[in-house]
Formats: structure tokens, C-alpha cells, sequence
């Protein structure tokens, strides 16, 4: 047999042989055995005789180890809307003035204390609805106190006017409504009150031909109008006086009565003067040469001030600077939000424990924060900081800081994108005198802000 056929009879039965695994049908799974599928009788185990317990490994119906706990990736649904709420608006007066309204949209009456901070060195000098003023513990600045109960669903509107302010500048005064106790806040907001500008003075309007664009404007159209007719009018006589020649110098050349057919006419070849060609003057070489190292160290120069003026202006005493941040550091008052890369932070009240005999004393901040970014932030209590006289600083106090939040840790999730929490951080400070300054951060390269407490 050649070998060509044995080769296809070959093919043919090696394709035949995978026509028939394919044509044949998967075989059913195995069905499980019934008896091992029951359950098995739990038996105890004997007693060893040392009489130690057995392990939970050991008892039935217990895993071998504790199943894994997810770590959590979402946010947790934010709180519950407070009844209260809280709007401040400035009032048009003369003096600082705000309107603060206070509603309460629940169905029942609530007991809230409503408090306001008075920017440092100012005094209230119209309250109503029996607001009483005073200092805020452990604090230079005062604030007046409203302990009112509110309607279902009511609206309140209080208001105060401030003397002794400064005049000309924008004055801000934030409020807050707290519980009955006034620890927990429900709501916060702030107001600026700025001065009107002083109405500026018009002067009579003066007749059009009396005005600077016109006293200006027409002469210059005149004087433009002019130089164009002049400057047409002189191409038009120039256009004349070359047609004149022109025609002069054609009519010479003929004979008499103009008859071209008598005179010499043209005379070929024509007789052409040689043209000299004009030699291109080049520079020299050695003004080129000269010139080149000129411009070479010009630059080298420059270039090398320029270096030697960067290094010289480093300053190796001073502190590094925030170039690992991003973005830059806020700073401003109490009552003013202040926006830094992640968040918007606004301070309303900082309130100390009256020093006492105990060494330490815990401060309350109530502190609003604005998640302004598309998405989940975290934020950390470490990063929270409170600066005392000399430079010292305290991070906030978790325990105690949950404990006001009604046992809610307020770190342990990220906020919400666009959410808007008020909530009180609590530091633990030793000394009898207040701080200086907080500041607030969402993460560790944020630059954060710095409000001054007064």
C-alpha cells in the first residue's frame, strides 16, 4: 500500500474516533450517598481526667475560628435631622444687627437653649425675648443665652443688636441651639453684618459738546477726515501729470501730423550698456566671531546670577514649608467657614471647664463640617488640634468626644459626599489658661485651618 493511503486511512480514523467523543453525551454527576448526607449524632465528649474544658473547637455546632469581619467600605447613613434648626441673617441697620430664626419642625415642643457668640470686644445692646448676656466659661468673649420652648412646628425670631463694634468692618456673630442642658447642639449657622457704603455723590450731567470723548473725538475725526482728501487729492494730480508725459513722449517719435508711417522707427539691434553687478557686501569675519562670544557670554552670565541669586535666597534656619500639602493653609475668626481641601470647617462656640483643683480640664468646640468634595472622606481625631500658650498642643479627646456625641464615634466612618454635620469635638488641656487656637484638617496632607479663639 503506499504510503499516501496508509497516511489518509490514518487521518480518517483519527477524525472518526473525535466525531464519536463529541457525539457522546456527558455523563451524569454521581448522586450523593444518602447515608452520608445524614446527619451525623453529636456525641459528647469524655471528660479528660485532668477536668480541663473542652475547647470551643471541640463542641458541636461551633466553627474551628471566628468568621471574618468585613472591613466597612461605606459611609454610615447620616443622623437623624435635629427638630431644631437654625438661620442667622444680618439686619440693613447702622449698627451690627441680626435676625436669628429658630423653627422647630417637629410635632411636639422642644426645651432648647439658643446661643450666641459676640465677636471680642463688643457688647449687646438690644436683646429680645429675655436673652440674657454673658461671659462664656473659661473664655474672654461674651455671648447671650435664650432657654426657650418651642412650639410644634413653629418658627421663633430673636433678635440682638451689638454695641461698641468696630465700625467699617464686617462683624460676625454664629448661633447654635443645644439641648435643654445646652451640651449637644441641635443646628448652627453665622451671619456677617457688613456697614452700607456710603452713598457717593452724582454730579449733574454736562451737555454732549461739553463731555471728553466728544471734545476729543471731533477733532481727531477731523483731523484724520483732512489728511485722506489731501493724500487723495494728491494721487489724483500725480495720476494727471503722468498721463501728460506719457503722452508727450509717444507722439515724438512720429512724423509729421503724427503719421507713424514717417520717422525713423525702432532700430534693431538695440545698443544695451553693460551692467556692472553689484558685489554683496558681506560683514567681516571677525565681527561675526566677536559678536557670537559676546552673546555667549551674555547668556552665561545671566544664567549664572540668575543660579547664584536662588541659592543665596534659601534659607537653611527656617522651618520647612508646606510644600508636601496640597493646597494652602486658611486661617480666620470664629464663625467664619473656612474651606481647605477637602472640607469647609466652621467654628461656632469653644467653651473651657472653670479650672479648678484638678490639673486638667476639658474644652468643648462646636464645629461644623461640609464634605465639599464628589465622594467618601475620612477624617481622623489625631489630626484635631488645640494650641495652648507656648507653642503646646493637645489632640482631641475620642473617649470624651464620644461620649458628647451620645456614645457615636464620629471618626469611625467617612462622611458623606455634599453631607454637612454639626457636632461637638472635646480636648483634654492642663492649665488655667484658654486656648489660643484650633486647628482642624481632613487628612494628613491637607494644610487644614487655623481659627483664632478669642
Amino acid at each position: 500500500m503506499p504510503a499516501s493511503t496508509r497516511h489518509h486511512k490514518a487521518l480518517a480514523v483519527f477524525v472518526h474516533c473525535l466525531g464519536i467523543l463529541a457525539a457522546v453525551p456527558a455523563l451524569p454527576a454521581l448522586a450523593p450517598d444518602p447515608a452520608a448526607a445524614r446527619p451525623r449524632p453529636a456525641v459528647a465528649p469524655e471528660p479528660s481526667s485532668s477536668g480541663s474544658s473542652p475547647s470551643p473547637s471541640q463542641l458541636p455546632g461551633m466553627p474551628a475560628a471566628p468568621p471574618a469581619v468585613p472591613t466597612p467600605t461605606r459611609a454610615l447613613p447620616p443622623p437623624p435631622k435635629p427638630p431644631v434648626t437654625v438661620a442667622v441673617a444680618p439686619a440693613p441697620t447702622p449698627a451690627p444687627a441680626y435676625r436669628i430664626h429658630v423653627r422647630n419642625t417637629g410635632g411636639t415642643p422642644v426645651d432648647t437653649t439658643i446661643r450666641q457668640e459676640l465677636p471680642a470686644g463688643s457688647a449687646p445692646s438690644i436683646i429680645t425675648a429675655g436673652g440674657q448676656a454673658g461671659r462664656i466659661a473659661g473664655n474672654s468673649a461674651s455671648e447671650v443665652t435664650w432657654r426657650l420652648k418651642l412650639p410644634a412646628n413653629s418658627v421663633t425670631t430673636l433678635n440682638t443688636s451689638l454695641a461698641q463694634a468696630p465700625t467699617g468692618q464686617p462683624v460676625t456673630a454664629p448661633a447654635c441651639a443645644f439641648t435643654s442642658d445646652g451640651k449637644r447642639p441641635y443646628d448652627c449657622a453665622t451671619a456677617t453684618w457688613n456697614a452700607a457704603a456710603p452713598a457717593t455723590r452724582k454730579d449733574p450731567a454736562s451737555p454732549a459738546w461739553q463731555r471728553t470723548p466728544v471734545l476729543v473725538g471731533v477733532p481727531a475725526a477731523a483731523v484724520l477726515l483732512g489728511g485722506t482728501v489731501g493724500w487723495w487729492l494728491w494721487r489724483r494730480r500725480r495720476r494727471t501729470v503722468a498721463s501728460a508725459l506719457a503722452a508727450g513722449d509717444g507722439s515724438a517719435g512720429r512724423g509729421p501730423a503724427g503719421d507713424p508711417r514717417h520717422g525713423r522707427g525702432t532700430i534693431y539691434p538695440r545698443p544695451s550698456a553693460p551692467q556692472v553687478a553689484a558685489r554683496r557686501r558681506k560683514p567681516p569675519v571677525w565681527l561675526l566671531v566677536t559678536s557670537a562670544v559676546a552673546v555667549l557670554a551674555g547668556v552665561v552670565g545671566v544664567a549664572g546670577w540668575t543660579a547664584t541669586r536662588q541659592v543665596t535666597s534659601i534659607d537653611t534656619d527656617s522651618r520647612p514649608t508646606s510644600g508636601a500639602w496640597h493646597g494652602k493653609g486658611v486661617a480666620g475668626p470664629m464663625g467664619v467657614p473656612l474651606r481647605e481641601s477637602a472640607f469647609e470647617f466652621t467654628v461656632y462656640r469653644v467653651a473651657c471647664a472653670a479650672p479648678g483643683a484638678a490639673a486638667r480640664r476639658q474644652c468643648q468646640a462646636t464645629v461644623g463640617i461640609r464634605n465639599m468634595t464628589p465622594e467618601y472622606q475620612a477624617w481622623h481625631g489625631e489630626l484635631q488640634r488645640v494650641y495652648l500658650p507656648g507653642g503646646r498642643f493637645v489632640t482631641t479627646d475620642e473617649p470624651a468626644t464620644q461620649l458628647a456625641n451620645l456614645g457615636r464615634d464620629v471618626f469611625a466612618q467617612p462622611l458623606a459626599a455634599g453631607s454637612r454635620v454639626v457636632l461637638p469635638l472635646v480636648f483634654t488641656v492642663d492649665g488655667r489658661e484658654p486656648p489660643k487656637q484650633l486647628e482642624l484638617r481632613s487628612g494628613v496632607f491637607s494644610p487644614g485651618v487655623r481659627v483664632d479663639v478669642p
